[in-house]
């Protein structure tokens, strides 16, 4: 099993790097090519840490306990998937696998939370998502009206609702 899945993840690697290097091509290599080169070396330790992590964390002795037995091997699993997807949230750039990466990291928190409840043991504390700002930094609605509309208007631009 674990020679398996380190066959799986040499391959993801390797198309990784492949794409990266592909990518790598269609690009002006000006003063920002020694920060990807920084920034891939960086992603690569991070995400090999998150495997070494996940491989170790998965290998535990059989407790007869099939259900527990199943999560403690999966819990590490799913644990590992928001690690990589973190991992690529710092470093990534394609649009597309940044959205697929925050909803790897949604659902995965989702399924360790539902495997430990099927389980009844309690859930982790909850924490902001990587890649969410500070609130209040970003969200300053100090000048909106919240809730304030009058009769026959609305406060999105364009759109009006009809007085009764």
């Amino acid at each position: 099993m674990r020679q398996r899945h380190l066959s799986c993840v040499s391959v993801l690697l390797a198309l990784c790097l492949a794409g990266s290097a592909a990518e790598a091509g269609d690009h002006d290599h000006g003063a920002g090519s020694a920060s990807t080169t920084s920034d891939n070396a960086s992603f690569l330790t991070e995400n090999a840490a998150a495997m070494d992590r996940m491989m170790a964390d998965m290998e535990v002795k059989p407790t007869g306990d099939i259900d527990a037995d199943f999560t403690a091997m999966m819990i590490p699993h799913h644990q590992g998937a928001i690690d990589m997807a973190v991992a690529y949230l710092r470093y990534g750039q394609n649009p597309q696998l940044r959205r697929l990466a925050q909803e790897i990291v949604i659902e995965q928190q989702q399924e360790i939370a539902a495997m430990r409840l099927a389980l009844g043991q309690p859930l982790p504390p909850s924490v902001p998502a990587p890649t969410q700002p500070d609130a209040g930094a970003v969200h300053d609605h100090s000048a909106m009206s919240h809730g304030t509309m009058s009769a026959g208007t609305s406060t999105v631009p364009g759109m009006s609702m009809p007085t009764k």
